[in-house]
């Protein structure tokens, strides 16, 4: 025969709780629920995403600044890698977005004339630039990520477009001194 200790006999405070909140007929409680725990629940969701947001753009400014450095150091051109390759090389430092971030990243690599003049330029239009320059030069590399809105409060009140926050992460170097590779040729972008 198993004893039975006097704590297993009588119900838990939550038990107790949840019996007395089902038998109150006046509906007082479930009101004051309902008023409490919708707000709540919102605000939770929210601070959830701005969470998630904040991941996202941390996790960008490293792999941009990651794989820049494939551009600064000249592997991206003696590897002769192309818009495709970067994205490749700037996704998989953002493994735990899974397969999203090949179809939903943007990215724009371009010379610019100096250091100076990467404030004055505008972001760019759908159309973006690979162009990762020769050695010596300064070229600003920049990834827009578009990442859904959720919570309906955070997309009116932090004014997103289509219900995405665009995510943005850059990075401005000067390419190291490296051998270019023979027949390399520094195109221009058009835009």
């Amino acid at each position: 025969m198993a004893l039975v200790s006097r704590s297993d006999r009588r119900p838990s405070r939550v038990g107790r709780l949840a019996r007395r909140f089902l038998r109150d007929r006046d509906g007082a409680t479930a009101v004051e629920f309902a008023f409490v725990s919708i707000p709540f629940l919102l605000l939770v969701y929210g601070i959830i995403e701005l969470g998630m947001v904040f991941l996202l753009s941390m996790s960008l400014e490293n792999a941009v600044a990651t794989a820049g450095r494939q551009v600064r150091t000249g592997q991206a051109q003696i590897q002769a890698m192309d818009k495709a390759g970067f994205a490749k090389a700037v996704c998989d430092q953002m493994s735990w977005l899974g397969g999203t971030c090949k179809d939903t990243i943007r990215l724009d690599v371009r010379v610019v004339p100096s250091f100076a003049s990467t404030n004055a330029l505008p972001p760019p239009p759908n159309t973006t630039c690979w162009r990762p320059g020769l050695p010596g030069a300064v070229v600003m590399v920049r990834a827009y990520y578009a990442w859904p809105v959720i919570t309906p409060f955070m997309a009116e009140a932090l004014n997103y477009h289509d219900g995405q926050r665009e995510v943005t992460a850059a990075t401005v170097f000067a390419n190291e001194p490296f051998n270019a590779p023979t027949g390399y040729v520094d195109t221009p972008c058009a835009n």
